[in-house]
């Protein structure tokens, strides 16, 4: 029934309706009057039978509780199916035809994405953008909305991936923009083919929809501060760093705990052996003892059996094992040792 009715919203717009009604109902009236010269008082003609015949007739069920007695009757019923089945084969083909003209659309970018909480990506470049849509699509119930300019595409990129929309044009102005849904976008990321048109776009999404997390790839970080004037939320990211680009998209701020870890001054990444004359402990030992007592964070640990990011608190450290951590500065064994006494 959910089919049907949006089957029926859709084909309306086209008018797709109004021929075949037209037919079939033309083949009613003209039917029942036909009916009634050629078996005239017989029971087919009456009001609140002849819609049932009609019914059953134009289906070609034909339960045989009422039938024509005569030849004509007979081959007014003959008239009945053929019409009825004339008109289902235009309306068939009707909205076939849309239906293919729909697709179509698609491919060529023409379609309006009305959906909500989905993600933009303004700009195309051969091989990177696949990169990071199979990143952004690789989460369940992600979809995402290409647009691109004229000249950059001429049909979708991934026509089999149903949950990748694609919109195609002048990607500055807002009509197009609202085409890809901005409005109610999760987030947008600005993929110009120059950092000059990176400004230009970050102008045209501020002005689509200046509440939207907005993402900007940039080959000079330093253009940023142009960016900034325009939006100073914008989240500016290396353009070659495609990782980080679909993280931040899925992931707001991210960006900025990657940058915080990598300057200088602020809290970094380290590590510590474990020395061959410590004790066994569990990793929930070693979280107590690193945040407790140095506001540091566990990360991840390597032993013998490989690397583990966010291992489990009772994996146990041995001797040897290579510790993974957030901290404001490094640490030795020898510091964290009277606090992994007190937490165990």
């Amino acid at each position: 029934m959910f089919f049907l009715l949006r089957l029926v919203r859709r084909t309306s717009r086209h008018y797709a309706w109004v021929l075949p009604l037209a037919i079939i109902g033309f083949v009613f009236v003209t039917g029942w009057i036909a009916m009634a010269l050629t078996q005239p008082g017989s029971d087919i003609v009456r009001p609140t039978n002849y819609w049932w015949w009609f019914l059953v007739t134009a289906t070609t069920v034909g339960y045989g509780d009422l039938f024509p007695e005569t030849t004509g009757g007979r081959l007014v019923g003959a008239y009945v199916v053929f019409g009825s089945i004339t008109t289902l084969a235009i309306l068939f083909s009707r909205i076939s035809a849309i239906i293919e003209n729909a697709k179509g659309r698609r491919m060529r970018g023409e379609i309006s994405f009305s959906g909500q909480n989905h993600i933009v990506m303004l700009g195309y470049a051969a091989g990177r953008t696949e990169r990071i849509l199979v990143e952004l699509l690789s989460e369940p119930e992600r979809e995402v909305v290409l647009a691109t300019w004229e000249d950059q595409l001429s049909e979708h990129p991934m026509p089999g991936e149903d949950r990748l929309h694609f919109v195609r044009g002048d990607i500055t102005d807002l009509d197009v923009l609202a085409r890809t849904g901005l409005s109610n976008a999760h987030s947008v990321l600005i993929d110009p083919r120059d950092d000059n048109e990176a400004v230009t776009l970050t102008v045209a999404a501020n002005a689509a929809a200046p509440s939207v997390h907005t993402i900007v790839a940039l080959r000079d970080l330093r253009v940023q501060r142009t960016i900034f004037r325009v939006d100073s939320t914008v989240h500016c990211v290396q353009w070659h760093n495609t990782q980080l680009i679909a993280e931040e998209l899925s992931d707001p701020g991210i960006a900025e705990v990657y940058q915080e870890l990598a300057t200088a001054g602020g809290k970094g990444t380290y590590s510590l052996t474990v020395p061959p004359s410590a004790a066994t402990v569990a990793v929930g030992v070693w979280q107590s003892a690193l945040g407790r007592s140095h506001g540091a964070t566990l990360l991840a640990v390597r032993t013998a059996d490989g690397i583990q990011v966010s291992p489990p608190w009772d994996l146990h450290v041995a001797p040897g094992a290579r510790l993974f951590y957030i901290a404001t500065d490094r640490l030795d064994y020898d510091e964290v040792a009277g606090s992994l006494l007190a937490a165990a």
